[in-house]
């Protein structure tokens, strides 16, 4: 058994890895106060009701300040090696980008888990703190993409700079017309991000000469993709997929 971590700006997934898929997991959130032995004793609860020993491990993190805490909370559960994906942990994809180090460990997960899922070429779209659009070519090179803003920060930051405007649940109004304040911005929160996705999906798959599967992650995936025309396929442990991938790639042999 396998425990997968990702650490994301917002929230943290912890998955337990059987080699089929997830057999349990937990989204918690990215508290930046957290210590390690925090970190450790919350892990502790999660993996209470699992008995079984944990023979490896995979971490990846976006949040710097956070990737020694989560490493050194995690290393004390495992029977075995922890990788931590960063520079000399072999992936699998060669990252086609002019800075490979600028390149998210989420990112790189997810087009590794995608291409297992889906071969190549495959484009990603994670809703998640960013949106993020990547391509991976039909080399099964990563192209790069596109970052935007996500629901909830796009959301928060229309409250935070207006007067009179308020937060609302994340759903689809009635109808794009909003006939209150509030459905008129649900309009405009949904259906008008599953319009940027739409527009960014469509003008990536404009870049590769061949039919493109689309595949959808994150917490916000499935508020988004029931509006969208061009994503449909969701995959909720996409990342776990790709860090269960670059666990095995680097410990062949051992």
């Amino acid at each position: 058994m396998l425990l997968l971590c990702d650490v994301g700006n917002t929230n943290t997934i912890v998955g337990l890895w059987d080699g089929e898929g997830a057999v349990h997991r937990w989204r918690i959130s990215t508290d930046f106060e957290r210590t390690a032995d925090e970190c450790r004793l919350l892990l502790r609860s999660m993996l209470a009701e699992y008995a079984g020993p944990v023979s490896g491990g995979c971490l990846s993190s976006v949040v710097p300040q956070r990737t020694e805490s989560w490493r050194e909370a995690l290393a004390p559960l495992i029977d075995g090696r922890l990788v931590v994906v960063g520079p000399g942990v072999k992936t699998g994809i060669a990252l086609s980008v002019d800075n490979p180090r600028e390149v998210g460990a989420d990112r790189v997960a997810n087009a590794i888990g995608a291409v297992h899922l889906r071969g190549a070429p495959v484009v990603v779209v994670d809703f998640g703190t960013a949106t993020t659009v990547d391509l991976v070519g039909p080399d099964g090179s990563y192209r790069g993409g596109a970052i935007a803003p996500g629901l909830e920060v796009s959301a928060d930051a229309l409250v935070t700079h207006t007067a009179a405007l308020r937060r609302v649940e994340l759903s689809a109004p009635r109808s794009p017309v909003g006939r209150s304040t509030v459905e008129a911005i649900q309009s405009g929160l949904i259906y008008g991000y599953a319009g940027l996705v739409d527009g960014l999906v469509e003008r990536i798959l404009a870049q590769v000469d061949a039919p493109v599967p689309v595949v959808a992650t994150g917490g916000l995936a499935p508020i988004v993709v029931a509006h969208t025309r061009l994503v449909k396929d969701i995959q909720p442990d996409l990342t776990l997929v790709g860090l269960a991938e670059i666990f095995a790639l680097n410990n062949e042999g051992a």
